[in-house]
């Protein structure tokens, strides 16, 4: 039996990248997906592409999480597809970077929204549906939400995401007697379509920094996806609370 077997499974942001792929691979074991992505575009190909590989999925376009009235209103809608929720998945974000000197205000604001709040309106409209079975939350971290990064400048980004680890960290201790799992992924650098132009033909300094990675090469979607699969899981019934750094060892690094 697939591992997500029947498993209502809510992600978003799967237009693309590290989205696309969690939609594809939660299919793929047998998950019934409702996703949800601001660009219209990529959420019908992700659609196209998980039907046409046998999965069962339902996209609802043009989304924009970052706002709290609309994020309560795309929940309550995909729940009412399969009629509940067994997984969240909080994929999207938005963000914009900049030097502290440099970084406009509104910039801030944005990405703190993007990428903090987004994840906060989502799980406050969810946790009713989730706490009717026990359901499970994975959100998406980062690295930088765990120390200073040195190739570019993450100080928003950086301090959003730190928001992410400790913020499910809560959800844990929280959603604990209802029977709701908090995961948090933090991924290193992973290869998307937005960010291949660094792998390809990157800056000396960002070359340093993958030359520098433990098992040699930049992380890919499937990397984080394959994570994702086993901690939605019933096999990680006892997991809970944690952030898995997913970044090829870079981070043991001194």
């Amino acid at each position: 039996m697939a591992r997500l077997h029947n498993k209502v499974a809510l992600i978003t942001g799967i237009g693309g990248g590290m989205g696309r792929e969690a939609a594809r691979r939660f299919a793929a074991e047998g998950a019934k997906v409702v996703g949800c992505d601001i660009n219209a575009q990529g959420l019908d190909e992700t659609v196209r592409i998980v039907r046409e590989e046998g999965g069962e999925i339902t996209g609802i376009g043009g989304v924009d999480l970052s706002d709290a009235a609309t994020s309560a209103r795309w929940i309550d809608d995909a729940a009412a597809v399969y009629g509940g929720i067994d997984i969240l998945y909080n994929n999207a974000s938005i963000q914009r970077f900049g030097p502290i000197d440099e970084l406009a205000v509104g910039d801030w604001e944005l990405t703190i929204r993007g990428e903090l709040s987004i994840v906060f309106y989502a799980v406050r409209a969810a946790w009713k549906h989730l706490k009717a079975r026990g359901g499970v939350i994975v959100n998406i971290g980062s690295v930088a939400g765990t120390r200073g990064v040195e190739f570019m400048p993450q100080n928003v980004h950086g301090a959003a995401k730190a928001g992410v680890i400790n913020l499910t960290q809560q959800l844990a201790v929280e959603g604990g007697p209802h029977g709701i799992r908090a995961i948090c992924i933090s991924p290193g650098f992973i290869e998307t379509p937005a960010t291949r132009f660094l792998v390809e033909d990157p800056p000396p300094a960002i070359k340093a920094t993958w030359d520098r990675i433990p098992l040699r090469r930049v992380g890919q979607p499937d990397d984080i996806v394959n994570a994702a699969v086993f901690l939605a899981s019933d096999e990680a019934t006892w997991i809970t609370g944690v952030n898995l750094v997913i970044d090829g060892g870079s981070s043991v690094l001194g």
